[in-house]
């Protein structure tokens, strides 16, 4: 561990089905006067409110941009109708939030483009139906193998965020869309909302449809949870980090960078921002 602090690399703790437990990191880097405006913005409404936007115009832009994309990929596979008629409804709720100033608006509304989402969530899962299937989201604890996955996932985004964020000096723990809670990384909740989609969501339904995982990866606890079986942690792990390394073209930054670093991308484009280096935050829009 301490090599690991020594060199500014955190390290995470997670329970068998990627609760998350305890990070530890180096000496904070953080810019004092940085994070002072950090604070400062996050006490005032109508500051919080600009930022959360951002947040979630690309949260729901790219959940937008993944149902447009399997209607072109999968239009025999798939309701295209109905997935068409969420996209518009996304579309709809786009607008809305492009136009809204009121942070609690603001939530509702990303609740909207969630509920709706997440309605044709199930027909994105191509293979093992009988074993992969999605009705809601389930969490704490995860009720089936695709929440189980979910969890998991979002689990090691949000630390790869909370680990950006603090690497450019900013406060994970001080948000602008989550409220303050002891012990959350809001601002990783935040900053990771526009990256859930097209970062977590379609890595878990790769792993599905290309049967990295199977039914027999998974085991019910007594409780009624549903964990992951060791051996598919671990290949689990090793395919988030082989699709870290994968490169791409950053929609904003128009360089080509590998995906482990988008999270680091986006929180450096928004200290430029709080450092008024940039008018608003550009968010992670897909394409």
């Amino acid at each position: 561990m301490g090599y690991c602090a020594e060199r500014n690399i955190s390290l995470v703790f997670l329970t068998m089905n990627g609760r998350f437990l305890a990070r530890v990191v180096g000496e904070s880097r953080g810019n004092v006067i940085l994070r002072k405006r950090q604070y400062h913005l996050s006490e005032e409404e109508s500051s919080s409110a600009k930022i959360a936007r951002n947040f979630i115009v690309g949260k729901v832009y790219n959940h937008k941009w993944i149902l447009e994309r399997m209607t072109r990929e999968y239009p025999l596979r798939i309701d295209v109708e109905r997935f068409k008629e969420v996209s518009q409804q996304l579309s709809g709720i786009l607008l809305d939030v492009r136009k809204c100033e009121d942070l609690e608006r603001l939530r509702g509304l990303e609740g909207q483009a969630a509920t709706s989402y997440y309605k044709v969530f199930d027909q994105m899962i191509l293979q093992q139906k009988e074993d992969f299937y999605f009705h809601t989201r389930s969490r704490r604890p995860a009720l089936d193998n695709v929440n189980a996955m979910l969890s998991f996932a979002y689990t090691m985004l949000a630390n790869d965020v909370a680990s950006a964020l603090e690497t450019v000096g900013l406060d994970a723990y001080v948000g602008f869309l989550h409220r303050d809670r002891p012990g959350r990384a809001s601002l990783a909740l935040d900053v990771m909302e526009e990256l859930r989609g097209v970062y977590a969501d379609r890595f878990v339904l790769s792993l599905i449809n290309k049967r990295v995982v199977n039914g027999e990866d998974f085991l019910r606890k007594e409780s009624g949870a549903i964990i992951m079986k060791e051996d598919a942690r671990k290949r689990f792990l090793k395919a988030w980090q082989e699709r870290k390394q994968e490169k791409i073209t950053h929609p904003y930054l128009g360089e080509k960078i590998s995906w482990g670093l988008v999270p680091y991308a986006q929180a450096l484009l928004l200290a430029r921002y709080l450092r008024n280096d940039l008018d608003e935050y550009p968010p992670f829009l897909w394409k």
